[in-house]
């Protein structure tokens, strides 16, 4: 094959070869490619890239390229046509949040998620709480529909400031508190809760994904807020509202995903003030209360509010475990009265075992050893990705040193295409997050999102670095 062929027409030789092997059998080497068929090792790596994405093949990054299990005939597929006019228009948008499409290759090094490595996790505190759990008088019976009240006045103190698990603390008493199903499930019952479907809501941009789509679902229409360094910007904010007429406004004060940005102080009663000034509800996502690097984040909007305007949300799935599904709702007001509306409707209770380990959880020595060492983990890591970063990737802008979370913010230069870049670096066996997923609107400029906790180590963060340079070059 000359050397001008296209990668194209090497994919289409590949195909032949590949209808002559078994599912798991390997292909030749890049080397061995680039001479059989006389073309550029850039050639055969487009080609390769093009078969991992239609499934033909699947990559091993240090192992080589293997062929795919093939699709097996059967019947022919259902006619489902019918089924576009019978839902109607209402789409649940699952754009922002989808993983890329298949499974990840094996060795993939994966840095798109929002969970922690098993290695940085409590599992030994987890399942002691978890047995003890179990052992408790009526710890399977059914669960009170706000949920176990000694588990709301654990998370009354936190939310209001207070260390311990004593009663209430900051004006948060446990009456206060609803548990749910994690955070995703708060959100989505407070929007359907607070807006009617086809209202505005406002949203930090960027902002979580998980927001964007829950917003959706409800049949509300996401309305960018820009931040900037110190968070959201109350003038932009005002404006908003005015011009929207929105009764909702969703925000991350502390260490918002994905920027890393924390609300200056300054500005906290300003926001607000703005919000009750228009007679709306702020929503407050304290995903990271635990995912503080080694400083004490800042408290909660929550406890600046003293008339209801704030409706905050917690949970432990990021600093213990992805099935730590815990979370809690925090309200004052008829607000709280619709929200235990929606939980009846929803799903009755939350799981009374699930609760029972989470009060033991939280109870427990251990949990303040976990959430100190996790700090330091976590910042050891973030500044290990960060000097990998401009060592290797100088053209790819970190816009922020995170003090807490989980990911580091990039914008890549400019012309560059974030899709493109995530695509490659999968291929490479890297998987990292297109920052298209963070706006509710247009997008200002190509960025990534990268995380450094799920990863199982220093070194992994780095292997990952050296890939994503390959792909950058």
């Amino acid at each position: 094959m000359a050397d001008s062929s296209t990668s194209a027409e090497l994919a289409t030789s590949l195909r032949t070869l590949l209808g002559e092997l078994s599912p798991g059998d390997r292909l030749p080497s890049s080397r061995e490619l680039v001479q059989r068929y006389r073309v550029s090792p850039v050639t055969v790596a487009r080609a390769i890239a093009q078969l991992a994405a239609e499934g033909s093949v699947i990559t091993r990054p240090g192992s080589g390229t293997y062929a795919a299990q093939r699709v097996r005939p059967g019947r022919a597929a259902a006619d489902t046509g019918w089924q576009t006019v019978a839902l109607t228009d209402r789409t649940v948008d699952l754009q922002s949040i989808a993983d890329m499409p298949g499974v990840p290759p094996p060795g993939t090094i994966m840095m798109d998620g929002g969970y922690l490595h098993p290695n940085l996790q409590p599992v030994k505190a987890l399942s002691s709480a978890l047995a003890r759990a179990a052992r408790r008088p009526g710890a399977w019976d059914r669960a009170p529909s706000e949920g176990l009240a000694p588990l709301r006045s654990v998370f009354a103190n936190l939310a209001g400031g207070g260390g311990g698990t004593g009663g209430a603390a900051g004006g948060v008493s446990p009456e206060d508190v609803l548990i749910t199903s994690g955070g995703q499930s708060a959100l989505s019952m407070t929007f359907r809760a607070i807006a009617a479907p086809g209202s505005p809501i406002l949203v930090e941009c960027p902002t979580y994904p998980g927001a964007i789509a829950a917003a959706r679902a409800a049949g509300l229409r996401p309305v960018p807020v820009p931040i900037d360094e110190h968070g959201t910007r109350p003038d932009l904010l005002a404006d908003a509202f005015a011009m929207t007429g929105a009764r909702l406004f969703y925000c991350q004060p502390a260490f918002s995903n994905p920027a890393g940005t924390v609300l200056a102080a300054a500005r906290r009663a300003e926001v607000i003030d703005v919000a009750r000034a228009s007679g709306a509800f702020v929503v407050e996502d304290d995903f990271g209360r635990y995912l503080s690097h080694g400083s004490i984040p800042p408290r909660p909007l929550l406890t600046d509010d003293q008339d209801g305007t704030v409706v905050y949300v917690t949970s432990l799935t990021k600093p213990a475990a992805p099935s730590m599904r815990i979370g809690a709702l925090i309200a004052r007001g008829p607000v709280m009265e619709r929200l235990r509306a929606i939980r009846q409707v929803d799903d009755f209770f939350v799981a009374r075992p699930l609760q029972e380990a989470a009060l033991e959880l939280l109870s427990s020595p251990a949990w303040e050893r976990h959430i100190h060492g996790l700090g330091m983990a976590l910042r050891d890591r973030a500044a290990a990705l960060v000097a990998g970063l401009e060592r290797h990737l100088p053209g790819w802008e970190v816009t922020r040193y995170p003090a807490g979370g989980l990911h580091l913010w990039l914008r890549l230069p400019a012309g560059t295409r974030c899709l493109q870049v995530t695509v490659a670096a999968r291929a490479a066996g890297v998987a990292v997050s297109p920052g298209f997923r963070y706006f509710a609107a247009e997008v200002p400029g190509p960025y990534l999102r990268i995380g450094f906790a799920a990863t199982a180590s220093q070194a992994e963060l780095g292997e990952a670095v050296q890939r994503l340079a390959t792909v950058a070059a």
